[in-house]
């Protein structure tokens, strides 16, 4: 099965954390955190920023690593690297979203998420609920 190496931004501000809803494919309209591929010669730091900027028109401050989520999706394998971020500059413009939206500890599960992403999702919830 084929591999895909992506990573993925959980950008928070407080106790808010941002997602968008996929805007395209076999789970068009589900929740996810936004983020992309890792192109050849980028780190995972790096391929975060190129993503966001070009998927979200903003610039963000990468932190800590928070998981690696491994997933098999039918037609191939998720590894994906999970990182808190922040926003640095800019105003969050949707390209590839169909929405966009903060949750909250409280939210959080009002969403539909993707598979790969629900797991990440109790563990953030965890940790904004004890902020």
């Amino acid at each position: 099965m084929k591999t895909i190496n992506v990573v993925a931004a959980v950008i928070r501000d407080g106790d808010k954390i941002f997602a968008t809803a996929r805007g395209y494919g076999d789970f068009k309209g589900m929740w996810e955190f936004p983020g992309g591929k890792i192109e050849e010669g980028e780190t995972p730091k790096e391929a975060l920023k190129r993503e966001i900027q070009e998927e979200l028109k903003v610039d963000i401050e990468v932190g800590e690593f928070i998981d690696m989520i491994e997933y098999d999706y039918p037609k191939f394998h998720l590894s994906m690297q999970c990182f808190w971020s922040s926003l640095k500059s800019g105003n969050i413009v949707l390209v590839e979203a169909e929405a966009g939206r903060w949750l909250t500890a409280d939210t959080i599960d009002e969403v539909s998420w993707l598979p790969a992403d629900l797991d990440l999702t109790r563990k953030i919830k965890e940790i904004i609920k004890n902020c």
